[in-house]
């Protein structure tokens, strides 16, 4: 809270030498020319890293500085310096003014700010980093300025069974589609508790997604509103894990020195077309303590440079196989907003997950998955 006070009480001694260079200079130069206009620039300079208060204490130097110019020549009272000394004094006040103007709609825009914040944080819970034998890290890039979330979306819920993970995209990207990412991150932290396979799981999402999309524009193409969704099944117990995607980007395997994209037979959209749990196939694979799962959104993957490349995900990644998932996100982040020179043109999301060795637990019956149950059209997914 003391950093910006002070930057300004030390970038106060530039306004403050140039009253006193243009004060004694005066005096020093020929009597036909006059240099204590050029006063006014203190008063300006003030202005674009202090305050009112700041501001006005230097314009009140400056009108002083003036009347001593006048008074050390004798010519005070004279209409030349009387009219400089009120020029200034009115400058000096409109500076101030601006001040007053530009504090206030800081205040303002704090404000805005930190409630756009905090609905972005309700919509978008930050992940723990532990949710039972998984480690997780996220990020979230967003593309609209200022914005902490747009298009993309991510979730994870326990379950009496291990880990269920959700990851997303919505049409659009930037402040637009929050409300649609909103939408589906409620449908799945409350259907994720109600259905024990994936498919029953996207099939209620396509539900929610059909029922609810068209009310948020309802002038819109219906066809045009849609949702790329990656679901994940993590078991505590056993290391067989389950993986639906929705048009969604298959996700990345992450072994020391290598990264193996996993292979998924892909659903439409959500909201293209009415799907029931038959349509659905559930892919499975083997994710062993070590392993590290990456899943992303195509704002990665698609994220060009200047001269037209896109990002290189599987090949970049495979250096950084072996970190934790914190470090790995850190990786990428700097990595990838390398490549496109800090500006993304998409939102762009990931999530990272580790699994680590727990404590074997007796069974537990209940609504929770279990290794046997892979749901309707299952495929096994060689590593």
């Amino acid at each position: 809270m003391r950093q910006p006070w002070q930057s300004s009480y030390a970038l106060l001694v530039i306004p403050l030498a140039l009253i006193a260079v243009i004060t004694v200079v005066d005096q020093l130069v020929p009597a036909d020319i006059h240099l204590g206009p050029l006063l006014v620039i203190a008063p300006a300079i003030t202005a674009s890293f202090a305050g009112a208060w700041l501001t006005g204490l230097i314009g009140f130097l400056t009108v002083g500085a003036q009347a001593y110019i006048g008074w050390h020549f004798g010519v005070l009272f004279s209409r030349n310096v009387l009219v400089q000394i009120l020029a200034l004094a009115v400058l000096s006040a409109l500076t101030v003014f601006y001040c007053v103007m530009r504090e206030r709609r800081q205040r303002q825009l704090a404000q805005v700010r930190i409630v756009a914040e905090a609905a972005q944080h309700v919509v978008l819970w930050p992940l723990p980093e532990q949710i039972g034998s998984m480690r997780i890290a996220c990020l979230y890039l967003a593309a609209e300025a200022e914005a902490q979330i747009g298009g993309d979306l991510y979730a994870a819920t326990p379950t009496d069974s291990g880990v269920r993970v959700m990851i997303g995209d919505v049409r659009g990207k930037g402040l637009s589609a929050i409300g649609e990412a909103a939408l589906l991150i409620g449908a799945f932290r409350e259907a994720a508790h109600y259905h024990t396979s994936l498919p029953a799981l996207a099939a209620a999402l396509e539900q929610s997604v059909a029922r609810n999309l068209p009310e948020l524009g309802p002038d819109e193409d219906p066809s045009e509103r849609f949702a790329t969704v990656m679901l994940v099944d993590l078991p505590d117990d056993g290391h067989v894990t389950r993986i639906l995607s929705c048009g969604h980007p298959p996700p990345l395997l992450l072994r020391p020195g290598s990264a193996v994209t996993v292979p998924v037979h892909p659903a439409p959209p959500l909201g293209i077309q009415g799907q029931a749990p038959a349509d659905y196939t559930v892919d499975v694979f083997s994710f062993e303590p070590g392993d590290t799962l990456l899943l992303y959104t195509d704002g990665v993957i698609e994220a060009r440079n200047t001269g037209g490349d896109f990002y290189a995900l599987p090949e970049r990644v495979a250096q950084w196989a072996g970190a934790s998932p914190e470090k790995l996100v850190h990786h990428i982040r700097r990595d990838l907003l390398d490549h496109v020179s800090g500006r993304l043109d998409d939102d762009a999301a990931l999530i990272a997950l580790c699994r680590t060795p727990i404590p074997h637990r007796p069974h537990r019956h209940g609504p929770g998955l279990h290794v046997g149950g892979l749901g309707h059209g299952t495929k096994s997914v060689p590593h």
